[in-house]
């Protein structure tokens, strides 16, 4: 029998991490604390130390999934252009990106952010990426290359795209044919559609 310790390193991250593969090869139902501890050589009662429990656990795995998503269209930003379809570019192909290597940590991230049991710290990661697209929107309304009128409604259309279109992606629903230019010609329909009238 092997002599498990409490724990060693870091071990939130070394659960997050391992929760994470589960989640990829096998869903969120996989998820167990009593089989992570077993996955990574600790005491059963160590993970409870970080995470009193499951949902505690999916709680912070997809807070971690939206810090990773704002990164990600934060550094889309870094040395592109200044103009609105530059950037919407960049941003919305890191999007994609993200999404398209970490299908099934998307849908947890936006399965438990509705949660009413959901952290504030999830709730505020949540926001922070949405806040980022809102903000690259804004601007391109102060610079007038976005049409004018309550943001929300500007934005909408561009949400439901982009979020239309990697539902699409993640189900395997784009034929080869579409998919090889389909994000461009979805950019180009957001683009046309955020047009000054």
């Amino acid at each position: 029998m092997r002599n498990r310790s409490y724990h060693h390193g870091d071990l939130p991250a070394q659960l997050l991490a391992r929760a994470e593969q589960t989640l990829r090869e096998r869903g969120s139902g996989a998820l167990s604390l009593r089989e992570l501890a077993r996955d990574i050589g600790v005491s059963p009662a160590a993970p409870s130390r970080h995470f009193k429990s499951k949902q505690a656990l999916l709680d912070a795995l997809a807070a971690t999934g939206f810090e990773r998503l704002a990164d990600a269209i934060a550094a889309s930003q870094e040395g592109v252009g200044e103009s609105f379809a530059e950037r919407l570019d960049a941003a919305t192909r890191a999007y994609v990106g993200f999404v398209a290597a970490n299908p099934a940590l998307l849908d947890l991230m936006f399965s438990v952010k509705h949660s009413p049991e959901a952290s504030e710290t999830l709730s505020a990661a949540a926001h922070r990426w949405s806040e980022q697209l809102l903000e690259l929107i804004s601007d391109g309304q102060r610079r007038g290359e976005v049409r004018e009128g309550p943001l929300e409604r500007v934005a909408l259309p561009v949400f439901a795209a982009l979020h239309g279109y990697v539902g699409l992606l993640v189900a395997g629903m784009l034929p080869p044919q579409v998919s090889e230019h389909g994000l461009d010609d979805v950019i180009a329909s957001i683009l046309r559609g955020c047009r000054p009238d």
